[in-house]
């Protein structure tokens, strides 16, 4: 069983340069003000859910969680295909788009994707030379990767890389006990607040018709609503759809799969 939770983060970052990287993300002075910030906007002043670290590190563990069952089941990665970098590579590039995706949020909720990618670059430019040295055309190339990444969050943006893909579907996995990836108005009862507060737990394991499943436990069919207007469209956009099963439960029972 593979909750989605904050601490899945560290049993994905083993490897030397994941290890780095994560460490280079947690401890950035920047990084970590602009996901303050994203939650000073969103909860503060929208009076949305959170988008801030936490939901940061839920969403880079699930993306790591959902590239390694798909990696072991055979689906490479496109940054190996197309010969930008390897394994590794390709793991960093995911974990970075996965967790500064929501860093445009500091600017404002509209057109946060885009606010995203101009406030990484710089970032990238002072942390991927601590990763990998001299070599420019090597972080240039990784740069334009994991820009890619948060910029194609978005619902309504089409996915051109598996990386990109993982870190989307991530996103919308982060909708347990409330922390729902529709904003909703906190203390606003309606159907957002309903749906969110019914996903008790969201799993990802290895599926049997396809190589991810995605289990969402819910205390009342209202949850469903998350499922349809979030998850599903990142899905839907991801370029992943025919790798992706999404299935409910209530009450231990199965109620729909996607």
């Amino acid at each position: 069983m593979t909750l989605v939770t904050p601490n899945l983060i560290y049993r994905h970052i083993r490897s030397k340069k994941l290890a780095e990287g994560f460490a280079l993300l947690e401890n950035d002075a920047v990084v970590q003000s602009l996901l303050s910030m994203s939650n000073i906007m969103a909860v503060s002043r929208l009076k949305y859910n959170d988008h801030g670290p936490v939901h940061s590190k839920i969403v880079a563990g699930s993306a790591l969680e959902i590239f390694k069952v798909l990696f072991n089941s055979g689906i490479s990665p496109s940054l190996i295909r197309d010969g930008v970098g390897d394994v590794e590579d390709s793991k960093l590039v995911t974990m970075f788009s996965a967790y500064l995706h929501d860093i445009g949020n500091a600017v404002h909720r509209v057109g946060h994707n885009v606010h995203g990618v101009v406030l990484a670059e710089k970032i990238l430019d002072r942390l991927l030379p601590q990763l990998y040295g001299d070599s420019i055309s090597k972080m240039q190339k990784i740069k334009c990767e994991i820009l890619h990444g948060i910029f194609s969050h978005d619902e309504e943006v089409e996915c051109l890389t598996v990386e990109a893909g993982i870190a989307k579907i991530a996103d919308g996995t982060d909708m347990a006990e409330g922390r729902a990836r529709i904003p909703y108005k906190v203390g606003k009862a309606d159907i957002h607040l309903y749906s969110a507060l019914a996903i008790k737990k969201v799993e990802i394991i290895r599926g049997h018709e396809k190589p991810v499943k995605i289990k969402v436990d819910m205390t009342n069919p209202a949850g469903v609503f998350q499922i349809e207007y979030v998850l599903l469209r990142k899905i839907k956009t991801s370029g992943l759809a025919d790798y992706v099963e999404v299935v409910t439960y209530h009450n231990g029972a199965e109620v729909r799969k996607f």
